[in-house]
């Protein structure tokens, strides 16, 4: 994708609550001190303050003590750098977009009601047509019909053609016909707008699933791409939502949108860890082009970067 790098200073406007978490308190806490049991107390209370998540907390804790014991590292200065290449591993390396080898490149787009997942389906069209591509958007939510206004507005001010149907019509029809437009007029891309589930709502669960084997059966290898939104500030909720949507779809990255200054960056780092799907793409803002690859290293640094 035509996408530029995010700036530095823009991921840590983003990730302000989780910079005074690790990159302020912790930093000037551990400062100058001895890595004994008392600092490395310290650490693991503000690693869960920044929704790192219980379990790779305590592996990072546990690692920490078994360093300290064995005189590896002594100053908190240590466990910070340490923390760093630790957060950065569980990331993992920096994943594009999936490429399809015939045909149009698809990409379905999953998310809970609130998160921002029909701007974010702008947001990724208006890169693809910056890099030069040409895009078709399916409105499958069709149980809102506010939503598929919204989207039909996007389309309006993106250039992109929007195909529709009536409200409460067969989302998985809309996308047949999608398909099939999408086929003939030989679009590079088909991004479809999935109706905002609820991760608890099997009914609905099931009718994502049934999008997805309608593209399958039309497309070889669709969809190429299962991005699932999340809301950068809710914490331990969207590692909830990741786990069940994971389970009804295979998911395979997260679009993590609303990464403003009340984000909670460090969900992130349970949800590659536990469930190994990566982060793919990031939403700095409200404007079209406010969209970023996903850089993991960038991403820790910003996490750790003092005020």
């Amino acid at each position: 994708m035509g996408l530029l790098r995010a700036t530095f200073g823009a991921l840590r406007r983003g990730l302000d609550r989780t910079r005074e978490a690790l990159g302020g308190s912790l930093a000037r806490v551990v400062r100058g001190r001895q890595l004994d049991e008392e600092t490395i107390g310290l650490i693991e209370t503000y690693l869960l303050k920044a929704d790192v998540g219980t379990a790779t907390t305590q592996e990072l804790v546990s690692a920490l003590r078994a360093d300290a014991k064995a005189g590896r590292m002594e100053r908190g200065e240590d466990a910070i750098e340490f923390l760093k290449t630790q957060l950065q591993a569980k990331l993992g390396v920096a994943a594009p977009l999936a490429v399809a080898e015939t045909g149009p490149l698809v990409i379905l787009v999953a998310g809970v009601n609130g998160v921002g997942k029909t701007t974010s389906v702008a947001k990724i069209a208006h890169a693809l047509r910056a890099d030069g591509r040409s895009v078709l958007l399916a409105a499958a939510d069709t149980f809102r019909a506010g939503a598929v206004a919204q989207l039909g507005i996007w389309g309006e001010r993106l250039g992109v053609d929007v195909v529709r149907g009536a409200e409460g019509a067969d989302p998985a029809a809309v996308v047949w016909d999608a398909v099939e437009a999408a086929l003939a007029r030989q679009v590079d891309v088909l991004l479809v707008d999935t109706a905002g589930r609820m991760h608890t709502e099997s009914g609905l669960m099931r009718q994502l699933t049934k999008i997805r084997d309608v593209l399958a059966k039309r497309i070889p290898g669709a969809p190429h791409e299962v991005l699932l939104v999340l809301d950068a500030t809710q914490g331990q909720n969207a590692m909830v939502q990741a786990t069940r949507f994971s389970e009804a779809i295979d998911v395979t990255g997260i679009f993590l949108a609303k990464l403003d200054g009340t984000a909670r960056g460090g969900i992130l780092v349970p949800i590659a860890r536990e469930l190994g799907i990566p982060v793919k793409l990031v939403g700095l803002g409200e404007r079209p082009e406010d969209v970023e690859p996903f850089d993991p290293a960038a991403f820790v640094e910003a996490m750790f970067s003092e005020a």
